[in-house]
């Protein structure tokens, strides 16, 4: 296990503290994402989210994000669309390197990886900021829609447009510093240890580590499908596991109703499921249990912008 930053120190938690994010990603890509990240944020069930600005849906959710200054609520820079019914255009329109044939971002991160050019990557992530932002959201940090800026295929990315937007507005992104709990690529650890170097040299602050579980239902459409409760399970083993540091852990609760089914190709139930579990009283007691240490993004923004003054 990798020894965590001094972000938990700079933030003045106490040594060995395991604090963790819970944030849910994919505010904004439809009523039933909006319906389930106000509940949770209502009730204290999550500590942020990030909007995807693209998405038919996002203007309800920057309306919430604008009225509730006080929450967590980021940006989920995007620059892919993977469903086959459901799809987004950039915001700064269709002539450019990021639409596939039929004008829609592409379903996959290696066709962004291979076709989209730098200049265009940046002016579509500086416009969905500033969008956020003109709508009176108080933008606490940034994120990646499938890690689509990371260079995960090929290793081509986009994380210096990432980093001087990031540092423009003072704002933190979601780059972990270390593959703990993820896998052991010494490849992709080392690219990850240059990102970080990066980072650190532009002054946007990063967290330790990047966590979440299976994106699909295991098993999704046979008999042996995953309960729910095994599910629940393995996400509290998830939480039991959290070491000292900081670490985000990610998910994307909806309500799996009918409007969910007609944009997803598979994992609505999934989805469902998500929303369920932060609420659930296992999943709860968990948290307590491990004394672990809810922190949001905003004590991450307020360190980097003290750092800059």
């Amino acid at each position: 296990m990798t020894a965590p930053s001094d972000l938990a120190d700079r933030l003045g938690l106490a040594p060995g503290a395991r604090a963790i994010i819970i944030n849910a990603d994919d505010f904004g890509m439809c009523h039933a994402a909006n319906t389930a990240i106000v509940g949770l944020l209502h009730d204290g069930r999550i500590d942020s989210t990030t909007v995807m600005m693209p998405c038919a849906w996002s203007p309800e959710a920057l309306a919430f994000a604008a009225s509730r200054t006080d929450l967590d609520i980021g940006v989920h820079l995007v620059l892919t669309s993977e469903w086959a019914r459901y799809r987004w255009r950039p915001l700064t329109g269709t002539a450019t390197s990021l639409v596939d044939a039929a004008g829609f971002f592409p379903t996959d991160v290696l066709s962004v990886e291979q076709n989209a050019t730098d200049d265009d990557v940046a002016a579509e992530l500086a416009a969905q900021l500033q969008t956020a932002l003109d709508a009176g959201v108080d933008v606490t940090h940034l994120d990646n829609h499938m890690g689509s800026v990371y260079g995960l295929v090929t290793g081509r990315g986009f994380l210096r447009p990432v980093f001087e937007l990031a540092a423009r507005h003072g704002l933190p992104f979601r780059l972990p510093r270390s593959m703990d709990g993820v896998g052991e690529d010494s490849a992709l650890q080392a690219q990850l240890d240059d990102a970080a170097a990066a980072a650190d040299a532009a002054g946007v602050e990063i967290i330790d580590r990047l966590w979440s579980h299976p994106f699909e239902l295991l098993r999704e459409g046979t008999p042996d499908e995953e309960t729910y409760e095994q599910m629940r399970d393995g996400f509290i083993a998830l939480l039991r596991a959290v070491p000292a540091g900081v670490t985000e852990i990610y998910l994307h609760p909806m309500v799996d109703d009918d409007e969910l089914r007609a944009a997803v190709d598979f994992s609505a139930a999934k989805r469902g499921y998500e929303l369920r579990l932060l609420s659930d009283p296992a999943v709860l007691q968990a948290i307590e249990d491990e004394a672990l240490v809810r922190i949001g993004w905003r004590d991450l923004r307020d360190l980097q912008r003290g750092d800059a003054r």
